[in-house]
Formats: C-alpha cells, sequence, structure tokens
C-alpha cells in the first residue's frame, strides 16, 4: 500500500502499461529470471529490462542475484506484496502530500517506455 500521493501515483504509472500487467501476472505464478520471463512474454530483454525496472522502482517488484548451474548469474524477479485501493477518499487523502513538479507529468509523457 502506498504512503505518499507520489508512491500512488508511481504505482498507477507501473501498472498502466500492458506489458507491466502482463509481467506483474506472469510473476504472480512464480519468481524468475530475465531471459525465460522474456521467452514466455515474447518480448526483448532489453524492452522488458526497462518495464522491470519501473515496477521496481513503484516497489512492485524486487530483483535478487543467484548463480546458475552453468556458473552465470541470473537476475531473479519476484512480486512484493502490494495492494492498490482507490476510492474517492483515498484519493483525497493522497494529493496533500503530493510534490509538484516533480510528481505532476505532462500528457501524454507515461506509456512512451
Amino acid at each position: 500500500m502506498w504512503t505518499t500521493g507520489d508512491e500512488l501515483l508511481r504505482q498507477l504509472g507501473a501498472l498502466g502499461n500492458p506489458h507491466r500487467l502482463r509481467i506483474v501476472a506472469a510473476l504472480r505464478a512464480e519468481r524468475t529470471y530475465v531471459s525465460k520471463l522474456a521467452r514466455e512474454l515474447r518480448i526483448s530483454r532489453a524492452l522488458l529490462q526497462v518495464h522491470l525496472r519501473k515496477l521496481e522502482a513503484a516497489g512492485l517488484v524486487e530483483a535478487s542475484f543467484e548463480v546458475g548451474e552453468d556458473g552465470k548469474t541470473l537476475r531473479f524477479y519476484e512480486l512484493t506484496p502490494f495492494s492498490v485501493v482507490l476510492t474517492p477518499e483515498t484519493i483525497a487523502a493522497a494529493v496533500p502530500t503530493l510534490t509538484t513538479p516533480d510528481s505532476v507529468q505532462r500528457d501524454g509523457e507515461e506509456g512512451r517506455t
């Protein structure tokens, strides 16, 4: 659960993309490493990394490193427990905690990543 308006905006922004929704859905089943997740979602690892960084910045996923059987270091991602409850009351409570102008994005800026 978010504690400030800025955190709410980061979470909503992170979840406001179809690729990132698919990532969250895939990670719900199990934690996995980047290459495997990219194959499952049929997107490039580079694009996946962009979306994973956005989800991580919003506190929705976390990464850890492990050494695979072949000796290569793998970056695993898993969901962090979260809940986004949107009601007029929760939005009204978040508004006084917004910082400006950093938390306000121009229309159309989100969704390009």
